[in-house]
């Protein structure tokens, strides 16, 4: 489950995919099977896939223990030629990220 939270060394990984219509339920087949496999990394936490409403889109939100995981688990999925696999749906946008704020009701 994801957790988001600030002041934390939890480490955020935010991947904005632009696809061609039509591709978008490929991609995600492709990003649920390497949230598989960086399961089985250590410090590995969570993975949640976003579809746009318009199909073009897909956004994967995966999250480790701390920075020093969250190299494990692309070095993992690197070696398994899961990083080079995403290519062929379409463009990525990855980064890391760290939450700064938080607000509920």
């Amino acid at each position: 489950m994801p957790i988001i939270q600030s002041h934390t060394d939890i480490i955020t990984q935010i991947n904005v995919f632009t696809v061609p219509k039509g591709e978008q339920q490929a991609l995600i087949d492709h990003l649920a099977g390497a949230a598989r496999v960086a399961r089985e990394v250590d410090g590995w936490l969570s993975a949640s896939l976003h579809r746009s409403l318009d199909g073009t889109r897909v956004v994967n939100y995966a999250q480790s223990a701390n920075l020093e995981a969250a190299r494990r688990v692309f070095d993992h999925l690197q070696s398994k030629g899961l990083i080079d696999g995403n290519k062929r749906y379409g463009e990525a946008h990855p980064g890391l990220y760290e939450v700064a704020f938080t607000l509920d009701r």
